[in-house]
């Protein structure tokens, strides 16, 4: 069975409940995917048959998975402090030494990438996703009926956060998820063995290689002819250093000729 999930929303909305006596609540456990029931008694309260302790505290921008002893925070800091962040639409974004890998300001990250996987059109596809993620490009190729993807995501500790997010897919039935840093894995790749590219790094001052001609040479050899590549960039910095980092990235596309195929 899946770990319940608590956020301040949630624990706040079974404190109010308390207030008024109300003993069962509807909510979700599942980060907005579903709704529970839930009973509340004084120590403890029920979910499914199972009965867990209250947290004591609960931090805003935190979400708490139960590891079997307690509730724990969904982060690890190993080489770095990797978390995920709750957000208001549900699906949460997650962040890396506090930097927010996904958007979340005025849009759900699992619609911004539904928006993004639809300009490669994944239908009957052999997907390559660069940068893997929580896994929502790879979740909505699956839903789009891709043939394939193959996803890689270099960081151990974000892959062990998808699996503690119920809106990051499963692999197996089209999905192959790998372990790796794409820069090396990609040169193990086959020539023309991508029918599309999804590439959404990490901004360019984190991972300025996957910016870098040498490896858009590499996306270049294993994308088919007339194959499609969606790359998104975004515009950090722009404003204080004048830096433009989309027309740097179209200026090393052009000897790939990845640019007539390509879109930004």
């Amino acid at each position: 069975m899946p770990s319940p999930l608590l956020t301040e929303t949630v624990v706040e909305a079974w404190r109010a409940a308390a207030r008024v006596g109300v003993a069962t609540v509807e909510c979700s456990l599942d980060l907005g995917r579903s709704q529970s029931t839930v009973s509340l008694e004084s120590t403890e309260w029920l979910w499914e048959g199972r009965r867990f302790p209250y947290l004591r505290t609960c931090k805003e921008r935190t979400i708490y998975y139960w590891d079997g002893d307690a509730f724990q925070p969904a982060a690890r800091f190993a080489r770095s402090l990797v978390k995920l962040i709750p957000t208001q639409w549900g699906p949460p974004t997650f962040e890396i030494d506090g930097i927010k890998m996904l958007p979340t300001a005025s849009v759900s990250p699992y619609a911004d990438a539904a928006r993004k996987t639809s300009l490669i059109n994944p239908h009957g596809k052999q997907i390559l996703d660069t940068c893997g993620g929580l896994g929502y490009f790879a979740a909505w190729c699956l839903r789009g009926k891709a043939a394939e993807v193959l996803s890689y995501e270099k960081n151990p500790d974000v892959i062990w956060l998808r699996g503690l997010n119920p809106w990051s897919p499963q692999t197996g039935a089209g999905l192959t998820l790998l372990e790796g840093d794409i820069t090396a894995q990609i040169l193990t790749r086959p020539r023309a063995s991508a029918d599309a590219i999804l590439h959404d790094p990490p901004r360019f001052g984190t991972a300025g290689e996957l910016y870098s001609q040498a490896f858009y040479e590499q996306l270049a050899r294993v994308l088919k002819h007339r194959g499609t590549l969606f790359h998104y960039t975004g515009a950090p910095n722009k404003l204080t250093s004048g830096r433009d980092v989309r027309n740097e990235v179209a200026t090393r596309f052009a000897p790939c000729r990845l640019c007539d195929d390509a879109r930004r």
